[in-house]
């Protein structure tokens, strides 16, 4: 019996995963303008997102969310996290019973904090809730390059169903079952990538950029271990995979926010000329909220929200990570544990 799979949001990254799925199974992809819904169902391509990229003929879209869930075996939501929870709110009474939901989004709510996967859990009760996750840039994947994702989900049974549906000759999806490390790694190293980017823009070299990545992947594990996640769920896909991509692809939208803020620009002028959004700005003041409700250190995170939110220069806050007291290696950029 074939699997009708409904992905919820015309990003970039959503109109990929589509078109992933589409190769496997009938899907629908949902976009929020008509006229993009329509440019994408008669002409195969998504010109506000991924210009020049031809998708699936196979591949439906609409603007009707009802019409693009109500038969869904599968729903797969695409959207920021800004506005993750009203667009599940106004599309949960057309989604069946036991349907699986499947985040796409790498940030948290600002005012709860929660993950996307507790606010599917908090709109859709009873659903079977997991992500879709990894290094994965979608230009790449469109092109044909070899990548490698995981479906984070606690019941095996649903993801070993779920896992042939996103899965490619040369896109390999894995299994896995730490859905709170697996979505913790995709939130906090878009913080990570804004750092690489100020490395970057200040014109540091290779050893600094390693160090950062190497640091920032010693404090997501620490914040995400606080957090109920499994510290080896850190070493994968899901985190330095999708860490060492987004800190230095030049698609990785995060990390060109940390380039434009080393170069001297501000913080509004970078997001307002963006057509994107860098989940890592807003995510970093949510992050530093947790790290003090968690009691963990994280130097890093600390200065890249001070260069989004408080107005502090990227060589300032590049001073400051090296200013601090040199402790043990597990500990941090020069801090302790």
């Amino acid at each position: 019996m074939e699997i009708r799979v409904a992905v919820v949001g015309a990003g970039s990254w959503g109109t990929t995963v589509a078109s992933l799925a589409a190769a496997n199974t009938p899907t629908v992809l949902w976009a929020r303008r008509p006229e993009l819904a329509e440019q994408i169902h008669t002409e195969h391509e998504n010109g506000d997102y991924l210009p020049s990229f031809r998708l699936p003929v196979a591949l439906e879209a609409t603007a009707d969310l009802e019409r693009a869930v109500r038969s869904a075996d599968v729903v797969v939501m695409g959207v920021p996290s800004h506005g993750f929870r009203a667009t599940l709110t106004e599309l949960a009474p057309w989604v069946r019973p036991w349907v699986p939901v499947l985040s796409l989004a790498k940030g948290l709510e600002q005012d709860t904090k929660l993950r996307m996967t507790q606010i599917i859990e908090e709109v859709l009760p009873g659903h079977p809730v997991g992500l879709l996750t990894g290094p994965n840039l979608a230009k790449e994947i469109l092109a044909g390059d070899a990548a490698a994702s995981v479906v984070a989900i606690d019941d095996d049974h649903v993801a070993l169903a779920l896992q042939p549906l996103f899965a490619g000759e040369l896109f390999r999806v894995y299994t896995h079952h730490d859905v709170i490390g697996c979505e913790l790694g995709g939130v906090l190293k878009n913080v990570m990538a804004i750092a690489s980017g100020m490395a970057d823009g200040l014109g540091t070299g290779d050893n600094t950029r390693a160090a950062v990545i190497t640091r920032a992947l010693s404090e997501m594990s620490r914040l995400g271990e606080a957090m109920g996640g499994e510290p080896p769920t850190f070493a994968g896909l899901a985190g330095m995979g999708d860490l060492i991509a987004t800190c230095i692809s030049s698609q990785s939208r995060n990390r060109y926010v940390g380039e434009q803020l080393g170069k001297g620009r501000s913080i509004d002028e970078i997001v307002a000329e963006m057509h994107m959004v860098a989940e890592g700005v807003k995510t970093s003041k949510v992050v530093m909220e947790l790290a003090a409700n968690h009691g963990v250190d994280m130097p890093i995170a600390e200065q890249v929200y001070a260069a989004c939110h408080q107005g502090r220069p990227a060589e300032e806050a590049y001073r400051g990570l090296l200013r601090r007291e040199i402790g043990h290696e597990r500990g941090g950029l020069g801090g302790r544990r």
